[in-house]
C-alpha cells in the first residue's frame, strides 16, 4: 500500500521528540512540566453554568461558522481590542481551535501557483508546527526565515531575495511570538504589510498570545492594516480563548479577514470542518463578552515575569519576554541542557531546536530551551531557581 511522499520527511513532533530523549531516564526529584504551553491558572467559574444552561445544544447539530451571538460576541471584541470594525456574519468564523484555522486557511487560500510558479509560504524560524505542515499540504515551498537575537526574534522577510518574493503566497506570523515573546511593532507590521502590498501576498497574524503581556498592549495586525488602507484581504487574523482566557479544552478561536477570505473559508469549513459544540459556541461568546477576567489572567503573568527577571537576573543572554509566557533561555545545546535539568533535578523543559528547523546549516533554536510560565507564582519561582543553579 503506498502513502503520500510529502509528509515522509516530517520530523516527529516536539512532544514525541522530548519523550524520546528524556522518559528512559529517571527524574532526579519531584518531576515540574515547564514544556508545553497549557494555562493552568482558572478560567472563570462561570463557564461550565453557561455550558450546563445550553446543554440541550448537544442534541442538534452546530452552527457550523459560528452562531450569531459567538460571532457576535468576536466582533466586538475586535473593535474594543484593536479598533477595527468586522462584519460578524461576512468577516468573521468561528474555528474549533486556532490550529485548525492555521492549516485550513492554508487549504482555503494558498493558490497552486504564483507568477507561474511554485508559491512560497514564509515561516519564521523558531515556528508553531502547523504552519510547516499546511505548507506542505498545499504543495507550496516554505522558506523558513531565522528569527533571532540579531533580527529581534522576528523574521526578516524585507531582506529576502526578490525571486523569493515574487513567489510568496502567504507569510505566516507570530506576535506575541512563540518561543521568544517578542512583540511586531507598529513599524514591523507596517513594513510587513507594505511588503505584502508590494508582493501581493497574504499575511496569516497568529496573535494568540495578545492578551498577555508585561506593560502596553501589543499593537494588532489588523490596527494597522486599516491604518494604512490596506487591501482588506491582505490580513486575515487569528485568535483564541486558549491562552486570553485559559480554555484551552473549550477550542474556541477566531478567524476574521476580508470577504473574499472568509468566503473561501467557510466553503471549505462546510466539506471538512469540525464546529464547535453549541452549549461551547454559548460559553464562548460569554467569554469573549468579559475582560476582567483577562486583566486577572494577565497580573498573574506579569507577576511571574517579575519572579524570572530576579531569578535571572545578571545571567549573561537572558532575554526578558515582552509578551506571552515562555522564557527562551540561551544554553549551549538544548537537548543537553534538557536532558541534564530532568536527569539532576526532575524540572522538564522543551529543548528549542525541536521547535525550528535547520533550514539554512544551524538550527536556530539549538542553543536555546523553552521554558513554560504556567505553574503558580511560587512553584515557578522555585522551578526556576532549580533550573538556575542546575545549567548556569
Amino acid at each position: 500500500m503506498d502513502f503520500p511522499e510529502r509528509f515522509s520527511n516530517l520530523p516527529a513532533y516536539a512532544f514525541p521528540r522530548l519523550r524520546a530523549l528524556l522518559d528512559h531516564h529517571t527524574p532526579g526529584g519531584d518531576v515540574v512540566h515547564m514544556t508545553i504551553g497549557e494555562p493552568k491558572h482558572a478560567f472563570p467559574a462561570w463557564v461550565t453554568d453557561v455550558i450546563a444552561e445550553n446543554a440541550a445544544g448537544f442534541n442538534q447539530y452546530p452552527n457550523n461558522d459560528g452562531t450569531p451571538e459567538l460571532c457576535g460576541a468576536i466582533s466586538d471584541w475586535i473593535h474594543r481590542r484593536y479598533g477595527v470594525t468586522a462584519d460578524p456574519e461576512a468577516q468573521i468564523m468561528a474555528l474549533n481551535g486556532t490550529r485548525e484555522g492555521l492549516y485550513n486557511a492554508a487549504m482555503a487560500l494558498c493558490p497552486e501557483q504564483k507568477n507561474g510558479q511554485k508559491p512560497v509560504v514564509l515561516i519564521p524560524n523558531p515556528f508553531y508546527q502547523v504552519y510547516m505542515v499546511a505548507t506542505i499540504s498545499v504543495g507550496a515551498e516554505p522558506v523558513f526565515v531565522p528569527a533571532t537575537a540579531a533580527t529581534g526574534h522576528l523574521p526578516d522577510y524585507e531582506n529576502l531575495p526578490e525571486d523569493v518574493l515574487n513567489r510568496t503566497a502567504v507569510a505566516y506570523i507570530c506576535s506575541p511570538a512563540n518561543p521568544q515573546g517578542a512583540v511586531a511593532s507598529r513599524a514591523y507590521w507596517t513594513r510587513l504589510i507594505q511588503l505584502a502590498e508590494q508582493y501581493d501576498f497574504r499575511i496569516f497574524a497568529d496573535e494568540c498570545y495578545s492578551e498577555i503581556y508585561r506593560d502596553a498592549a501589543p499593537v494588532g495586525a489588523l490596527t494597522v492594516a486599516q491604518e494604512l488602507g490596506a487591501d482588506p484581504e491582505r490580513v486575515v487574523l487569528f485568535n483564541s480563548l486558549s491562552k486570553r482566557s485559559n480554555l484551552p479544552g473549550l477550542r474556541s478561536g477566531l478567524i476574521v479577514g476580508g470577504p473574499e477570505t472568509i468566503k473561501r473559508v467557510k466553503q471549505l469549513r462546510a466539506y471538512s470542518g469540525a464546529p464547535l459544540p453549541g452549549p461551547l459556541q454559548a460559553a464562548a461568546a460569554r467569554v469573549w463578552a468579559d475582560e476582567a477576567h483577562v486583566a486577572e489572567n494577565r497580573a498573574l503573568y506579569q507577576e511571574k515575569y517579575k519572579i524570572a527577571d530576579e531569578v535571572f537576573d545578571g545571567l549573561n543572554g537572558y532575554m526578558a519576554p515582552e509578551a506571552g509566557f515562555f522564557l527562551w533561555l540561551p544554553v549551549e545545546n538544548g537537548e543537553q541542557a534538557a536532558l541534564k535539568l530532568w536527569k539532576e533535578t526532575g524540572v522538564r523543559v522543551l529543548p528549542g531546536a525541536y521547535l525550528a528547523q535547520g533550514a539554512t546549516g544551524q538550527n536556530p533554536g539549538e542553543t536555546y530551551i523553552r521554558v513554560a510560565l504556567v505553574a503558580p507564582a511560587e512553584d515557578t519561582r522555585e522551578a526556576l531557581s532549580t533550573l538556575r543553579g542546575c545549567l548556569y
